[in-house]
């Protein structure tokens, strides 16, 4: 079951803080400037958030802790917006923190904006704990009946997804009772599904066939859609027909209004739907879920310079402008030659006190590198070697004494060498692709296949030694860390070249890894060694099962 309760909860962010209160003190230019943006028929976030952060400045320079907190709460929900969720509860909790007089009715209503804001950001990094911990203070906070309605569903959806129907219909039985129509159909549509969950014999089709009719009539297109998915869902396994007419209706509508996120859903529920076009939908797919990561990475970047590089650009203006003055008084010493000496004299010896210091310190460094040198190779020479070899005993059925003493032999031959710091002479001896299938081969057991394709010879043909070796660890360790953590049965490895660019792409049915956790699984080495080549890895988290990874890099 996909995020499909949550689809449409970021289009009525906005209008939990839609209404700025103006309070004690009159909201400055940039305020109003910013709110124009948001507010507007095209509405620009880009630019409604470049506008709260001048705000913002504005109004920490005459300490009004209010309207500082109002500006990061409309930041935090044009992050969310733009998908930047860590960020966004990042803001949302910098918020919190000026509203002070938690007494006051409009600090109370900015509050609750900005504990729903962060339950919406939790919900979609799957994070239900704390989506449900989040949309319980926006509750204590709410001072009107409708925005309280409205926290009860989003609350009530995160319920669901952590199975706990119960309470999720205690809660969308007053969200149901909300007056404005689409919080009303939105919450029809979820009590018909909790009680359904709750139920396999109800019959909910009465209840989202209404949901549906009023969003039809009021031109909720959000709503609709979310409408569309619910029926798709519902039919899946009862009218594969019903199914396929409404995940296309959802796709027709998500195309007509440009909503990225629907559409992705839609053509999630077309690939498992229409086995005639599924290459097709796979392929737009992949497309879309590609230019999304790419869009939100971008949002990230740009919300990052907006919070810091305003700051730092100030601050740069402000060293000119002392430097200026520097100069103009370096001009006036100018005139004296006594002066000009001693400056002359003690940068002589200052250059000469760095010199030495520059020179200790890349000494240093040269043994911290050989000394790192020497760690990396016996780590993939010997811990990879031994490792390697444990596996082939533990996946053969006949266990050779002799052949696994031969590879110990080997490991430890040249585990000797790197005393001597021989070169490798015998991994010439072999084709590159044959190691490769191997190495991989040599993983495969009764619990685990893998599989290869594209690792041809004349694939391999203009990478060097250098690059060869370091592919040929980081796939070892790849296959190592799938053995420790992933419980994956299915691996596979898929090699391309184009444009003098091998791509490598892993992929395997596992538990998969969080993005925060990735470098403590071992990962850590196998970026630092993509990088050495020139290259980038991809680590693609986001997939609803197994890990996929894609690295890629230079081969000239």
């Amino acid at each position: 079951m996909k995020r499909i309760f949550l689809l449409i909860l970021p289009f009525i962010l906005f209008s939990c803080s839609k209404k700025e209160n103006i309070g004690e003190k009159e909201e400055n230019a940039l305020h109003k400037k910013a709110r124009a943006f948001r507010d507007a028929k095209v509405p620009n976030i880009d630019s409604a958030f470049y506008y709260y952060t001048l705000a913002k400045d504005q109004y920490l320079k005459n300490n009004d802790s209010l309207r500082i907190g109002q500006c990061l709460v409309n930041m935090a929900i044009i992050e969310n917006k733009k998908g930047d969720f860590y960020g966004s509860i990042e803001t949302s909790v910098k918020a919190n923190s000026y509203f002070k007089n938690t007494k006051d009715s409009t600090v109370r209503r900015d509050l609750a904006s900005s504990f729903n804001n962060m339950g919406i950001a939790s919900a979609f990094m799957y994070n239900y704990d704390d989506a449900i911990k989040f949309y319980k203070e926006a509750i204590q906070y709410v001072t009107t009946n409708d925005k309280r309605l409205t926290y009860y569903n989003n609350l009530a959806v995160s319920l669901l997804y952590k199975k706990d129907t119960k309470q999720a219909l205690k809660y969308l039985s007053h969200a149901i009772l909300a007056k404005d129509s689409i919080d009303y159909s939105r919450a029809l549509n979820n009590f018909a599904k909790a009680k359904f969950w709750e139920n396999k014999n109800y019959n909910p089709l009465p209840e989202f066939y209404t949901a549906l009719e009023i969003r039809q009539k009021i031109n909720n297109v959000e709503g609709l859609n979310s409408s569309y998915s619910t029926l798709s869902d519902y039919f899946k396994d009862r009218d594969k027909n019903k199914a396929l007419f409404y995940a296309q209706k959802m796709l027709q509508t998500a195309i007509r209004v440009k909503n990225p996120e629907d559409k992705l859903q839609a053509l999630n529920k077309l690939i498992n739907l229409d086995n005639n076009n599924i290459i097709k939908y796979f392929n737009d797919y992949q497309h879309l879920n590609d230019s999304l990561i790419i869009s939100r990475n971008r949002a990230k970047n740009q919300f990052a310079y907006f919070r810091y590089g305003i700051e730092t650009e100030k601050a740069e203006n402000l060293r000119l402008k002392a430097d200026t003055i520097e100069k103009d008084n370096h001009i006036l010493r100018q005139y004296f030659l006594l002066v000009i000496l001693i400056i002359v004299i003690i940068f002589i010896i200052i250059w000469y006190r760095r010199r030495q210091l520059k020179l200790k310190q890349e000494k240093e460094l040269e043994v911290k590198n050989t000394q790192l040198k020497m760690s990396k190779k016996v780590h993939d020479v010997v811990a990879n070697g031994i490792y390697q070899v444990m596996t082939k005993i533990e996946n053969q059925e006949d266990f050779d004494k002799d052949e696994a003493l031969d590879e110990l032999e080997f490991v430890y031959e040249k585990s000797r060498d790197i005393s001597y710091e021989k070169a490798d002479d015998k991994s010439e001896e072999r084709e590159f692709s044959e190691k490769i299938s191997e190495l991989i081969g040599s993983f495969k057991s009764e619990k685990v296949n893998t599989y290869i394709a594209g690792n041809d010879r004349e694939i391999w043909k203009d990478i060097n030694n250098t690059a060869q070796e370091e592919v040929h660890q980081i796939i070892r360790e790849l296959l190592v860390n799938m053995k420790k953590h992933s419980k994956a049965s299915i691996v596979s490895f898929k090699f391309e070249k184009n444009n003098n660019v091998l791509k490598i792409n892993y992929t395997d049915n596992g538990i998969g890894i969080s993005g925060d956790v990735i470098y403590k699984n071992g990962l850590s080495s196998t970026v630092s060694r993509i990088e050495t080549i020139g290259g980038e890895i991809i680590f693609d988290t986001k997939i609803e099962k197994g890990l996929k990874i894609n690295i890629s890099f230079p081969t000239h």
